[in-house]
């Protein structure tokens, strides 16, 4: 069996990881060590919860040498400013003998206090990418001094839109340097950046993009609404005493806060739930509160949940269905992490029955579907998207046959044809006049 000796650590590296009680790596860690050694490009593809991080911590702060300098040398890019305060913690819990200085930097705090943060000097920068574009543009970050850029999350950097900040960062930094990248599927759009920006990296694989988890139950529900998706979920938590830590998924900021509404009235003070309206302080206090088991269960979105590692999460609940079938293979890896088993819920509204089929395909494996339990009752009372659904059925109705099989007549009033007349009026051939702009012309010729 592998161990972290083999890698042949520096003592204060070795030293940090007994701390930590790690003795044997992960198989992307073995996987990737010698890779990012070499010097080379890599393009990381593993499935989440296998231990990316130290993957390229542990190499890049191997080779680390202190250099006297005030500007980053390791440069780590994520998505979002909770994954930013985990990579942080990461890193100075490998770090903490050894002098390295280590900043995160993310948007809704004050840039200020950021910038004299990155003026008292950096060794290892970690940052979301807007952030990092704002300090280097404003010309307080220097980034010709990076030598190793990692990018985390790839896939989802791309989902969130962040394509132009990257580009526009990479264009900042020197051509000469390492790129390590990290991402839980392989997109084409991953692809296409890769081709665009990076000069051949070596793949370090552990499975192809949209394999499921083997070691993750996968059950769904056909469920006809919102409200009756709330008495499902509702059922569940009184009756299945399994669930006891639990990720609950939706699309949107909106259903999130509805949602959290419902559970909270039954279940008061065991949810929490976390979204980007949500201010920073209240969304790491609830991510705590869930870790250490305050809180049974978490209501989240894509965009909050991505990257972040809570440990021991029993099951999880796709309420909505992820949008695209990538991103349902990562919301079900929040489960069955660290070898592991866990249970994915998906629930299905007739909506969402084409994206399940999508996200089968991908992974080859069809989703078993549970009876819908008797107890449950089945609500007739619709939520604004789904009453607009149904206007638009109203609306795209077939006219009313009469007795004789005919489509009704006209009645007298709507039989009328409008062929003009004094009320009939004709288009404006010039633009209407501004008589403002008459007065200021006048007035201009008077004083010439």
């Amino acid at each position: 069996m592998a161990t972290f000796e083999q890698f042949n650590l520096p003592k204060s590296l070795q030293k940090a990881l007994d701390d930590l009680q790690l003795t044997t790596p992960t198989p992307i860690q073995e996987k990737s060590f010698s890779v990012i050694m070499s010097g080379r490009d890599m393009m990381g593809i593993a499935q989440t919860g296998t231990g990316k991080t130290f993957a390229y911590l542990l190499p890049l702060l191997k080779q680390y040498k202190f250099v006297n300098t005030y500007n980053p040398r390791i440069m780590i890019l994520v998505p979002t400013r909770e994954l930013v305060v985990q990579v942080v913690e990461e890193v100075e819990k490998l770090t903490q003998y050894m002098s390295v200085r280590t900043l995160g930097i993310y948007g809704g705090v004050n840039i200020n206090t950021q910038k004299n943060q990155v003026y008292q000097g950096i060794d290892v920068l970690v940052g979301t990418p807007g952030r990092v574009m704002d300090l280097a543009l404003d010309g307080v970050l220097t980034l010709q001094e990076v030598t190793k850029l990692v990018i985390d999350e790839f896939d989802e950097m791309l989902n969130l839109g962040f394509r132009p900040q990257l580009t526009s960062i990479l264009a900042m930094l020197k051509n000469k340097r390492q790129n390590i990248l990290f991402s839980a599927t392989m997109t084409d759009e991953v692809d296409e950046i890769l081709n665009d920006y990076f000069d051949f990296p070596e793949e370090v694989s552990l499975a192809p993009s949209g394999t499921p988890l083997e070691k993750i139950q996968q059950l769904s529900y056909h469920v006809p609404n919102f409200n009756t998706k709330v008495n499902l979920l509702k059922h569940l938590l009184k009756t299945d005493k399994t669930l006891e830590k639990i990720l609950v998924f939706v699309n949107n900021k909106k259903i999130a806060d509805m949602l959290f509404d419902k559970i909270d009235a039954d279940f008061p003070g065991q949810f929490g739930v976390i979204h980007s309206n949500k201010s920073q302080n209240y969304r790491l206090l609830t991510m705590q509160d869930f870790q250490n088991g305050t809180l049974r269960g978490l209501i989240t979105t894509d965009v909050m949940a991505r990257g972040l590692d809570i440990s021991n999460i029993s099951h999880v609940i796709n309420f909505e269905m992820a949008e695209i079938p990538e991103q349902y293979i990562h919301r079900i890896g929040r489960t069955g992490r660290a070898d592991a088993s866990g249970i994915a819920i998906s629930f299905i509204a007739p909506r969402e029955e084409d994206i399940k089929i999508d996200a089968e395909l991908l992974m080859e494996l069809e989703i078993p579907i549970l009876d819908l339990p008797g107890e449950v009752e089945i609500s007739t009372q619709l939520i604004g998207p789904e009453k607009e659904k149904q206007k638009v059925k109203f609306l795209l109705k077939k006219p009313k046959l009469s007795e004789n099989g005919a489509f009704h007549e006209k009645s007298e009033k709507n039989k009328k044809v409008n062929l003009g007349g004094p009320g009939k009026r004709t288009p404006r051939k010039t633009a209407p006049r501004n008589r403002a702009v008459e007065r200021q012309r006048a007035q201009k010729k008077k004083k010439k």
